[in-house]
């Protein structure tokens, strides 16, 4: 899958376990879970979860799964974002992970496949370096990062979550991507039974996807919510979250019931105007932030809630308009 073993490509081994490693008793019991992953150093999305989740009419328990930094290049935005995240649950990303410790050669840690070009690359490794700069004024950051867990497991409603930061073997994998998930479904469907849980929550690849597949527990379900901190869908500017519950959210996008379980992509809609203006503040025209994904944060990717919602994953009846094509 990859072209190399270049800067941003490689996946090093320690970011790697069994899917094994989810055989475990669950530590976070839920009612009602949300999986937060891609954040990405936005501070108005993450304000926007935390509201979401005081309006919920019961009991709410965050699980913040991974580059919950990335454009939070300025000290301030940086400190909040990390004080807010670490008063919840969460796992590292390959973000947090080469914060904490740089790898030699994983660069950003996002270890992209062929299908991402080579300028996209170099351009997330200038980004990591810049983060980095900011990291380092900020005393036990990595100790605090580097003790977070790679993995999580939840139970809602009796069903078992296995929370990742990429896929079911690799922090930076990519098995549970879109494209892959496409691909190769047969090969998703066995790592998802092999980790014996019955959603397997995940973010790293950027583009949400949701799919079932039938396993010898039952019906299982990947569900990789993109980005919270980052438009989804072409000509939208909301981020979403995974929520798993024993209650319907009446504003999801999409979803899937199993044993009683909701299983939804709900949408974060965050100040998208505040948000491109401190964008612009710190990434201006030109910087390898911008030329990557001002395009996105200000239009959406050219991708459609169509292109998420697979399998027997149906969209939302009453989905709000503004909700993607």
């Amino acid at each position: 899958m990859h072209d190399g073993l270049r800067p941003g490509r490689v996946c090093p081994l320690h970011y790697r376990y069994p899917p094994s490693v989810f055989h475990r008793e669950p530590e976070i019991l839920a009612q009602t879970l949300y999986v937060v992953g891609g954040l990405y150093g936005n501070p108005f999305a993450l304000a926007a979860v935390l509201d979401m989740a005081r309006a919920e009419p019961g009991p709410v328990t965050l699980v913040f799964n991974g580059d919950f930094h990335w454009f939070d290049v300025d000290a301030a935005t940086f400190a909040v974002v990390n004080s807010e995240v670490l008063a919840h649950a969460a796992l590292r990303g390959n973000v947090e992970t080469e914060l904490a410790a740089p790898s030699n050669d994983a660069g950003c840690g996002c270890a992209y496949p062929n299908w991402v070009g080579e300028a996209d690359v170099e351009r997330s490794n200038a980004v990591m370096r810049a983060l980095r700069g900011t990291a380092a004024g900020l005393p036990g950051l990595g100790e605090r990062l580097g003790a977070l867990p790679m993995h999580r497991v939840a139970e809602v409603g009796g069903l078992k979550v296995g929370i990742v930061h990429g896929d079911a073997e690799s922090l930076a994998g990519w098995r549970f991507s879109q494209e892959l998930l496409r691909e190769d479904a047969a090969g998703a469907g066995e790592l998802l039974a092999g980790a014996q849980v019955r959603v397997l929550a995940c973010s790293h690849t950027c583009l949400p996807v949701a799919q079932d597949f039938d396993t010898p527990a039952g019906t299982a379900v990947v569900v990789n919510n993109g980005a919270a901190g980052m438009p989804n869908f072409a000509g939208e500017r909301f981020g979403l979250i995974t929520r798993i519950s024993t209650r319907a959210a009446p504003d999801a996008l999409y979803g899937i019931e199993v044993e009683g379980v909701r299983v939804e992509a709900l949408p974060v809609r965050y100040d998208a105007a505040a948000w491109l203006a401190h964008f612009d503040r710190h990434w201006p025209a030109g910087s390898p932030a911008a030329l990557s994904y001002r395009r996105r944060i200000a239009n959406g990717p050219d991708y459609a809630v169509a292109h998420a919602v697979r399998g027997r994953v149906r969209r939302a009846s009453g989905a709000a308009p503004g909700s993607g094509p």
